[in-house]
Parts: structure tokens; C-alpha cells; sequence
């Protein structure tokens, strides 16, 4: 009798747990279906009652309430910061803590973090990926489109700019045409701690352009015809960027990487002026191009670095030559050349750079020449608000070279973007010598400080869905000693252009991660 009264006891007891038609019960399961809802780290506009990957990004969508904790601790953080900016620096470290989402939603978020490291070294965030190895600050803004293939990334980027260009002075001219690039970062990770990563760069220049670029004052570099161009800027190869990396994280703090491209980058110079985000809107390249930042497509290159925290040295050998008339081929590569970098990003907002490399016979038409280049940078970017930033760039690049000497260059950019609406300008002053402007022999071996002050403003037609196309225009005034009047003409050298700016816009993600670095600034 005493078993049967425990076997019915058992079987009411077992009834009144799972009978979802009771009161509390019915609460709790309520409770649980309001929490089957799906959403994208990156997009939170997308909700889903499901799980699955979100139809704008490809990134697995994660459980809401995963969504909602990350924002909680995003607030907490932003409080604890303003907190110790008022003087809470008595409160224990243990105050502030908040724990992470367990099990699953973890998973989930951790993979989030894993998916946004940079393609060259896992550990780096993505927003500090520039051209080649260089480094712009953490808090820069990203342009461009990432698809999630389960731990696999894959960013698109680029730019194109159709427009009409005048530019005035007896060696001026007028066209239209369209500098354009186009750009796919790729990487993969084994682990947590281990990463491959690819990327392919293109441009389609050598058709929209033509062999001898497009008309800019006192630009000078590379051939055209066997013939050194000058007051054009170059067209770029069809294949800018062909590279591999493979990275390596030790522990929090220490890692390492290898970079091959062929073509691709040395560890010499800023970010290329495509990439850093103070010249974005800027159609033009700098006439201090040639100091700076010139050996962005270089073919054969393979870069080592070691890092430590925020900062990192590496160095390159690579081939000196750059590329030849013919924009559609794979040069040589020769491995004549060298170069090292330190990088430091100091803070969030500011990333710094000191280089030194030694290019072996750079040009064709003149094979005996070397030139050893130095070059120091400070870019800045401050995250305003929502969809505001403020990004500036200072460079100084030092060019010794056979038979002409030292030449310096400086260069600041400064772009400021609210909403629909950004306005840019350009301020720089190089040394060339009458060789790289093609005077006449009498001429060749003079220094003639050369100057560019540039303002433009870009109007966005279509804005954050996706394609950013902005309606714009610029205005470029040129400064030169009389002594190059006999050439130019005595009249003011200016250009003007009208153009269509046309690019992604910009990573959903960066829109709900302005406040901490809002909040730095402010502190600063």
C-alpha cells in the first residue's frame, strides 16, 4: 500500500510540473516565448523570432536579450566614465564590474568580437586596419559592407568619383573622368588565438584615366611614353593589392605577424591618402604623394612585425621600382629595398608613425638614382555624436636622393562630416627640384618650393542606406616662386571640380560605439 500511495504521489507531482494551464506556469511560459526573438549585433533594426543570420550583413543573430545586456554594459561603462570624470575614483574597481552573458549568449557575443579583428593581425580591432600593415586610430569610422560566412569576414570598400576637372596655367588642363577603387579584406580564424587573411585591391584607372592620369599642379612621379609625367597624377595598376597574412596572438598583450603582397605595402609612410579618412572625399591625391606615401602599390613585399599592446614595429624588404606604363600586368619584383616602422596608437583617437626605408632606383628613366625617405605622421579622429566625426592628418616626409639632396614635405588634411553634409581641405608645401618638374636643363638642378591649399564640401543625395552618393565640389589654389613663371605663365594657379562621390556607407556598428569615445574626448 505504501509504494502505491508513493507511485501516486510521484505521478501528480510530475502532472503539476509540466501542466502548462497553470497560473504560474502559464506566466513562466509566456515569460519564455517573449524571449525567442533574434536580433543582429551590428543591426539591430533586425529582429527575427527565430534564430539565423541576419539578411543584411550575414553575422549570426544572437538571442535579444544577449542584444540588450551589451547595451546595459555599454551604458555602465559610459557612466563609470563620467563618474570618475566628476571624481568617483574612490569607488572600488569591483563597483563597476558587470558579468558577461553566460553560455550561449556568450558564445554569441564572443564570436561578435572575433568577427570584427583586423585581416592582418587578429589582434587588432578592425576600425585600426588601413592600407598595407599602417594603423589609423581605433575610433575611425569604417566605410564599407562585412558579410559573416560563420567565423569567416569579408569587407568590401571603396570609392568612385566621376567628375569634371579645370585646372588652370599654361601646363593646366580640363577633363572628365573618374578615379575609382575598389577593395575586399578577408580573413579566417583558427581559434582564438590565430588568424589568416587576404586582400584584393583594384582599380579600374587605366580605363577612366588613360596612360598619362589626370591634370594636377605640380604633380609629378612615374612615365608615360618613355617620358617622365608632370603636373598629372598617375593612373594606378588594375592590381593595387594581392596579399596574405598570418597572425599570431601570444597572450593579451603580445603578437606578431607576417604580410606578403604582390603586390601590396612597406612598412614605410602614413596610411596611402585613399585610406586615411581626413582625405576620403578628396578626389585628388597630394602632390607630396612621392614623400610620403607613394610605395602603396609596390611589387613584392613581405613585412614582419612584433606587437606590443598599442604599439608595434615591423619592417619590409620590397622592390624600389615603381610600377611601369603598363597598368594591367604584374611587374618584377626585385627585393632591393627595405624600410621599418614603429606605430604607436597612443589613445583611441590618435594613432602616430615614424618610418625610414631605402628604395633602390625608383625610376626607370634614371636606374642610378637611390633615395633613402623618412617620414613621421599624427592622425587624429574624433567621434562627435551620431553620425559626426571629425578626422585630421598631419605628415612630414623626407626625401635624400642621388644627386639632389634632402627635400622635405608637409602636409595637413582635416574632414569634417555631419549627417548629409562634409566639408574637407588640403593644406601642403613640398620641395622639388626642377628634375621632377621637367624643366629645362638650365633649371634641373634648382629646389622650388611648391604649395597646394585646397577647401571642398560633399552633400549627400543618398545617406546610410547602404551607398552613400554625395553631390560635391573643390577648390584648389597653387603657390610657386616667380622663378617658375616662365613655365606656368604669370597668371594664378587654381583648379575647380564638380563630381559624384559614391561609397558604402558607413558600419551600422560604429553608429552605437560613439559614446565611449565621445565621452574620451570630452575628458581630454
Amino acid at each position: 500500500m505504501s509504494c502505491t500511495i508513493l507511485f501516486a504521489t510521484c505521478a501528480i507531482a510530475q502532472v503539476d510540473a509540466t501542466d502548462p494551464n497553470r497560473p504560474h506556469r502559464q506566466h513562466e511560459h509566456e515569460h519564455e516565448h517573449e524571449q525567442k526573438q533574434y536580433t543582429c549585433p551590428m543591426h539591430p533594426e533586425v529582429v527575427m523570432d527565430h534564430p539565423g543570420n541576419c539578411p543584411k550583413c550575414g553575422m549570426k543573430l544572437v538571442p535579444k536579450k544577449a542584444e540588450t545586456e551589451a547595451k546595459l554594459k555599454g551604458d555602465a561603462r559610459e557612466s563609470r566614465d563620467m563618474h570618475q570624470h566628476h571624481g568617483d575614483e574612490a569607488m572600488p574597481p569591483e563597483s563597476h564590474q558587470i558579468h558577461a552573458p553566460q553560455g550561449h549568449e556568450s558564445h554569441d557575443m564572443s564570436q561578435m568580437q572575433m568577427s570584427m579583428q583586423s585581416s592582418v593581425n587578429i589582434a587588432d580591432p578592425m576600425s585600426r586596419e588601413s592600407s598595407g600593415t599602417a594603423w589609423v586610430p581605433d575610433s575611425t569610422p569604417m566605410y564599407g559592407r562585412m558579410f559573416m560566412f560563420g567565423e569567416d569576414m569579408l569587407m568590401l570598400h571603396g570609392a568612385i568619383f566621376p567628375r569634371y576637372t579645370n585646372v588652370s596655367t599654361r601646363r593646366g588642363d580640363d577633363r572628365i573622368d573618374a578615379p575609382n577603387w575598389i577593395m575586399g579584406m578577408y580573413s579566417h580564424p583558427f581559434g582564438q588565438n590565430t588568424q589568416i587573411g587576404g586582400r584584393l585591391m583594384m582599380s579600374l584607372d587605366p580605363l577612366t584615366e588613360g596612360g598619362r592620369g589626370y591634370p594636377l599642379l605640380f604633380q609629378t612621379g612615374e612615365t608615360w611614353h618613355d617620358q617622365p609625367l608632370h603636373d598629372r597624377q598617375h593612373p594606378h595598376d588594375l592590381f593595387d593589392e594581392f596579399s596574405i597574412s598570418f597572425s599570431q596572438k601570444f597572450d593579451s598583450d603580445l603578437s606578431a605577424y607576417f604580410y606578403f603582397g604582390y603586390p601590396g605595402e612597406p612598412a614605410l609612410g602614413p596610411p596611402a591618402f585613399m585610406h586615411r579618412l581626413s582625405a576620403m572625399d578628396d578626389p585628388d591625391a597630394p602632390i607630396s604623394h612621392h614623400w610620403q606615401d607613394s610605395t602603396h602599390i609596390t611589387f613584392g613585399v613581405a613585412t614582419l612585425g612584433a606587437q606590443w599592446r598599442n604599439v608595434k614595429i615591423e619592417g619590409s624588404i620590397f622592390t624600389g621600382r615603381e610600377p611601369d606604363e603598363n597598368r594591367y600586368d604584374f611587374d618584377r619584383p626585385r627585393f632591393d629595398s627595405f624600410s621599418g616602422r614603429i606605430s604607436w596608437n597612443l589613445t583611441r583617437n590618435l594613432a602616430l608613425q615614424f618610418s625610414h626605408g631605402y628604395i633602390k632606383s625608383p625610376e626607370a628613366l634614371h636606374p642610378e638614382t637611390k633615395v633613402h625617405r623618412t617620414t613621421a605622421s599624427a592622425i587624429y579622429s574624433q567621434p562627435l555624436g551620431p553620425d559626426r566625426n571629425w578626422s585630421n592628418t598631419f605628415v612630414w616626409g623626407q626625401n635624400n636622393a642621388t644627386d639632389e639632396g634632402k627635400t622635405q614635405s608637409f602636409l595637413i588634411e582635416s574632414n569634417y562630416q555631419r549627417g548629409r553634409d562634409t566639408i574637407y581641405a588640403r593644406w601642403e608645401r613640398v620641395e622639388k627640384s626642377g628634375h621632377e618638374l621637367v624643366l629645362d636643363p638650365v633649371d634641373e638642378s634648382s629646389i622650388f618650393p611648391v604649395s597646394g591649399y585646397t577647401i571642398g564640401y560633399v552633400r549627400d543625395l543618398s545617406h546610410g542606406k547602404g551607398l552613400d552618393i554625395g553631390l560635391g565640389t573643390q577648390f584648389t589654389i597653387n603657390d610657386r616662386p616667380d622663378s617658375l613663371d616662365r613655365y606656368y605663365g604669370d597668371d594664378l594657379g587654381y583648379a575647380f571640380q564638380f563630381f559624384l562621390r559614391i561609397r558604402p556607407s558607413v558600419h551600422s556598428h560604429e553608429a552605437h560605439s560613439y559614446s565611449e569615445d565621445a565621452v574620451a574626448g570630452m575628458q581630454k
